[in-house]
C-alpha cells in the first residue's frame, strides 16, 4: 500500500478534541492509524514523507452555504460581463499548465470557482438553491467545477404543489390530513433531484410575490393559498425530520434585509416547536429599528435566541466591502432592492411555478450606514454565539461577498486590534455606538476548524469529513503558523483531495474530479401519481423525464464519485 507521512504539523482536529504536534499517515486517500502499535497493525513509515514543522494541519474546509450551481449564477456572469474583463481587455490567461482559463471576481466561472476554493483550503462547497426543474444544469454545473466535492439543497416551499396540499390539509399547522402526501412528495424530490437537503426561501413568500403581495410576515396569510409562513416551515421541518435527512431545513426566513426583520426571525425559530433547522445567511434576518435612521442591531436578540434554543443552527452570511452581485430565489425581495442595484441593472423571473430568481448587482460601502451596520452585526452575531458547533462562516457568496474574501473574515475574527482598525473607517455613527467595538472575543484556530470544517461536515451528516481521525476522507489544508491570520489563511503550504496533493503554496498540483454528496431517502412510490397528475397538468417537463438516475448524475457530474448520505431512523 502506498502511504504519505505527514511530520510533525500542529493537528487541530475539534471533533476528536485534538489540539497536539504529531504525525499523519494517508493511504488509498484514507486517514490512516497513526499510531504504529495500534492493535489494528503497524503502519508504514510511507513510501514518501513532509515535513511540516511549523504548520497546522486542518481537515479540508467546507463550505455549506455558496452559490456555485445553477440558473441564478449564469445570469449574474451575464448581467456583468465587465467583471469578466481587466479595463476593457481579456482577462490574462492562467499560466499554470493545469488551469484552463476562466476568470471573474464575485461570480467566478466553474473553473475558477474550484480553483480559488482549493487554493484557500477548502475541498467541498454545498449549492443552497437548486430548482427542482433545472436540478441536471445545476449538477452539471457542479460537475464542472474542479476538484471540490458538492451537493445541493433542492427548493419547496413556494411551489404550487406543496401550498395546494398544505391549504387542503385542513387548520392543522403542519400540513394536517395532507401530511403524509406532503412528506413523500418532499422524499420524491429529494431522490428525483440527488438533492442533499431541503432550503426554502421566504417561505410561501415568493409565490405570494405573483399574486401581488409585497410582503408576508410569518403569522400573515398568502391571499390565494390562505396559509402562512408558520405552516411551511414547521411542515417542511416536521417532514425532513420524519423522512431522516440528516441536514436540518435550510431556512432563507421573511422578510429579508427589512428594518425590524428580527420579529420574524424570532417568530420563525418559535414556529419550529423544537424541530431541527438551520437558519442561513442570518445577517439578514437580524436587524432592529432603534435609531434616527431606524435601522439598528439585533444581533444580541439573535444571539440570545440561538444560546436558548439548542435546535438551531446557522451560517452568518458575512457581508464584504466592494463590488459584489446578489443571487437569490427571492424575487418578492430582490424585486423590493432593485433601485439599488450597483451597477443599474437586474434581472427577476418565475421558474416553473416553484421559485424565482432574482440577480441584481450591488456594491456595499464603508462610509454607507446601512451597509456598514450589516457588516458591524454579522461580526457581533459571530462573537456573540456561544457554541461555535451551530455556526458556519459563510457569506452566503455572493450575496454578501465573495468567498475569496474568506481569510479577511477569519483575521476579523481572530484579531480584536485588526478588527478595531476596521471598525474605525466606518460611517462615524456606527464606529461610535455599535457594540462590536466593545466585544473582546478573538476565535482561537479551534474555533475556526469548528465554523468552517467540523461543523459543517455535521450539520450535513458527514461522518468522513470534517475531521482527521483514522478512515476518515484524506482532505487535509496544511497552514504554516503566521500572526497575519488572513495571509495563513490566503495561501496554505499544501491541500490534499482524497490524499492527493492539489495545491501547494498557492498553486494547484493536481485536478482531480469532485464527487456529489447526495440523499435518498424512504418514501411511498404511491405519490408518483398525484405528481404524474400535477405536472401533466401544470408542468413543461414529462414527469418520466425529471429523476435524475445514478448513472446520469455521475455523467452529470463529469464522473466524479457518488457519495450517498446514509438518512438516520425516521423519527416518527
Amino acid at each position: 500500500m502506498t502511504t504519505l507521512r505527514l511530520r510533525g504539523g500542529r493537528v487541530i482536529d475539534p471533533t476528536h478534541a485534538t489540539d497536539e504536534v504529531r504525525d499523519l499517515w494517508l493511504r488509498d486517500g484514507r486517514i490512516a492509524v497513526t499510531d504504529p502499535r495500534d492493535s489494528r497493525g503497524p503502519v508504514n513509515a510511507g513510501d514518501a514523507e513532509i515535513d511540516l514543522s511549523g504548520c497546522v494541519v486542518m481537515a479540508g474546509g467546507i463550505d455549506l452555504h455558496t452559490h456555485i450551481g445553477g440558473g441564478k449564477m449564469n445570469l449574474a456572469r451575464l448581467l456583468l460581463p465587465e467583471a469578466h474583463r481587466a479595463n476593457g481587455n481579456p482577462m490574462a490567461l492562467p499560466t499554470n499548465a493545469l488551469e484552463l482559463a476562466s476568470c471573474g471576481g464575485c461570480a467566478p466561472g466553474t473553473l475558477a470557482t474550484g480553483y480559488r476554493y482549493v487554493e484557500m483550503g477548502y475541498t467541498a462547497a454545498f449549492e443552497p438553491a437548486m430548482i427542482a426543474s433545472n436540478a441536471r444544469q445545476a449538477h452539471m454545473e457542479m460537475g464542472d467545477t474542479p476538484i471540490l466535492d458538492h451537493g445541493a439543497y433542492v427548493m419547496l416551499g413556494n411551489d404550487e404543489l406543496f401550498l395546494k396540499l398544505l391549504s387542503e390539509g385542513g387548520a392543522s399547522v403542519d400540513g394536517g390530513r395532507n401530511f403524509e402526501t406532503i412528506r413523500d412528495y418532499m422524499g420524491w424530490t429529494l431522490n428525483a433531484t440527488k438533492a442533499m437537503g431541503v432550503k426554502v426561501v421566504n417561505p410561501a413568500g415568493i409565490s405570494a410575490f405573483k399574486f401581488n403581495q409585497r410582503k408576508l410576515d410569518v403569522d400573515e396569510n398568502h391571499v390565494h393559498w390562505q396559509v402562512t409562513p408558520r405552516q411551511v416551515v414547521h411542515t417542511l421541518a416536521r417532514a425532513l425530520r420524519e423522512l431522516g435527512v440528516p441536514h436540518p431545513l435550510h431556512i432563507h426566513g421573511s422578510n429579508l434585509g427589512v428594518a425590524g426583520n428580527i420579529e420574524s426571525t424570532l417568530q420563525t425559530i418559535q414556529a419550529l416547536d423544537g424541530l431541527p433547522a438551520h437558519l442561513t445567511h442570518i445577517q439578514f434576518h437580524a436587524y432592529g429599528t432603534e435609531g434616527p435612521k431606524k435601522f439598528s442591531s439585533a444581533a444580541l436578540e439573535l444571539a440570545e435566541a440561538v444560546n436558548a434554543n439548542a435546535n438551531i443552527s446557522i451560517d452568518v452570511g458575512q457581508i464584504m466591502f466592494g463590488q459584489t452581485v446578489t443571487a437569490s430565489g427571492d424575487t418578492m425581495r430582490q424585486h423590493a432592492q432593485s433601485g439599488l442595484a450597483s451597477p443599474r441593472k437586474w434581472s427577476v423571473g418565475d421558474i416553473e411555478c416553484e421559485a424565482g430568481c432574482g440577480v441584481v448587482p450591488f456594491r456595499y460601502r464603508e462610509q454607507s450606514f446601512v451597509n456598514a451596520l450589516q457588516w458591524v452585526i454579522g461580526l457581533e452575531i459571530f462573537l456573540l454565539v456561544t457554541d461555535p458547533w451551530r455556526v458556519v462562516l459563510t457569506t452566503d457568496h455572493p450575496n454578501g461577498g465573495p468567498f475569496t474574501s474568506y481569510p479577511h473574515l477569519i483575521r476579523l475574527l481572530m484579531d480584536r486590534s485588526f478588527r478595531a482598525e476596521q471598525l474605525a473607517k466606518l460611517h462615524p455613527e456606527v464606529a461610535a455606538n455599535c457594540a462590536l467595538s466593545s466585544l473582546t472575543r478573538e476565535l482561537s484556530l479551534r474555533e475556526i476548524a469548528i465554523m468552517t470544517r467540523a461543523a459543517p461536515a455535521r450539520l450535513l451528516g458527514l461522518a468522513d469529513r470534517g475531521h482527521l481521525g483514522a478512515g476518515a476522507a484524506a482532505d487535509i489544508a496544511v497552514y504554516r503558523e503566521q500572526a497575519d491570520r488572513e495571509a495563513m489563511f490566503t495561501t496554505p503550504e499544501y491541500v490534499f483531495k482524497d490524499g492527493v496533493q492539489v495545491a501547494r503554496a498557492g498553486r494547484i498540483t493536481a485536478v482531480p474530479v469532485g464527487g456529489t454528496h447526495f440523499v435518498a431517502p424512504d418514501y411511498d412510490r404511491a405519490i408518483e401519481k398525484t405528481l404524474r397528475k400535477h405536472l401533466a397538468a401544470h408542468g413543461s417537463v414529462n414527469f418520466d423525464h425529471i429523476a435524475i438516475g445514478h448513472d446520469e448524475l455521475c455523467s452529470c457530474c463529469n464522473g466524479g464519485r457518488l457519495l450517498p448520505t446514509p438518512c438516520f431512523e425516521s423519527a416518527s
